[in-house]
């Protein structure tokens, strides 16, 4: 789309973190402002944020007010790592989430829109479970907070009343006033198998993977896939992190007690129904690449029979035509 300029630590966090702390990698606009702030005084922790800002005469006062922001919240100079990008292309969603991952100071991060409230200490959670701990340390697992998001939009609105522990989510939701994020969209987060999660007591992970699931993970930052720049706008974005995410051979573990609430926000649905069908048709291609660029990897370095390849077996092998292709690939590779 043309440069972008990029400018990171504009501002830096006054704190030092743990490297085992885990870092929020979000990104923000300008009309988002006072949610950011509100995560950096809830969460206490690192946060690492992208800002775009539009390359035109009203970036003046965004830095003016973003300055103003920050002298205001002592929690957002401790806690907070932000990093402009600045120029003429709105919605590059995936480029904003790669430069707060990059710049990220920890050796973990949970990739987080920043509407998401924080309902409990997932932190906390982790550090009670050595074995998955030890996975995300080895870079073999993604931890997956669930989303939920209130049916009336009204509810919420007031993060200050959103329950706090699974025993009172579940009485919203028995009551139908909560329920997973986007249940329209089924694919999106069906796949933490809601039900399964309402009875746990224990991790347990995901085994009904779709390549539409994007769930708000914890993962290890180095060693992991960057989101494809391709998606520009509403649709498929977030999608395309999580898939390849999987395909590298990451699986999906769902932590049993924790969970996050989104804080009501409208959209522009007009400009967001458009970019979604561009997407759509943009993740389609993707998806086969995705799946060759991976295969071919794991053959080269001789991974293929061996557990990291599971997962792209499993999603790949449903593509019309992959098995032939990987046959020759294969038979290819066996003769140098």
């Amino acid at each position: 789309m043309g440069p972008s300029k990029v400018i990171p630590y504009y501002f830096k966090a006054s704190e030092n973190f743990d490297h085992e702390e885990i870092t929020m990698a979000t990104l923000v606009t300008y009309n988002r402002f006072k949610v950011l702030a509100r995560l950096a005084s809830h969460y206490r922790g690192p946060i690492s944020v992208a800002l775009h800002v539009n390359d035109d005469e009203d970036k003046y006062q965004i830095i003016s007010d973003l300055h103003d922001l920050f002298a205001e919240n002592e929690d957002m100079r401790r806690y907070v790592d932000l990093h402009l990008v600045v120029d003429k292309f709105d919605r590059q969603f995936n480029m904003w989430r790669n430069v707060a991952k990059f710049f990220a100071r920890t050796d973990f991060i949970m990739m987080l829109d920043v509407d998401f409230y924080l309902c409990t200490d997932f932190r906390e959670s982790l550090k009670k479970e050595p074995e998955l701990m030890n996975i995300l340390r080895a870079g073999k697992g993604a931890i997956v907070v669930p989303a939920f998001e209130y049916i009336n939009e009204a509810d919420g609105e007031d993060w200050n009343v959103f329950p706090t522990n699974k025993k009172d989510l579940l009485v919203d939701v028995k009551a139908d006033r909560l329920d997973m994020f986007h249940r329209s969209w089924t694919r999106g987060h069906g796949s933490t198998d809601y039900e399964k999660w309402y009875k746990s007591t224990k991790p347990y992970k995901v085994t009904d993977y779709n390549y539409s699931y994007e769930p708000y993970v914890i993962f290890k930052k180095e060693g992991t896939p960057w989101c494809d720049e391709r998606f520009v706008g509403y649709g498929a974005n977030k999608a395309a992190c999580l898939y390849e995410i999987y395909l590298a051979g990451i699986d999906y573990w769902v932590l049993p007690s924790d969970f996050l609430i989104h804080q009501t926000h409208h959209y522009p649905e007009d400009t967001r129904a458009k970019e979604r069908t561009y997407n759509k048709k943009l993740y389609d291609y993707y998806r086969e690449e995705a799946c060759l660029r991976y295969a071919r990897l794991m053959i080269a370095n001789n991974e293929w029979n061996t557990a990291k390849s599971e997962n792209l077996k499993n999603e790949c092998g449903r593509l019309r035509g992959f098995n032939d292709v990987i046959e020759k690939i294969i038979e290819q590779h066996e003769e140098l």
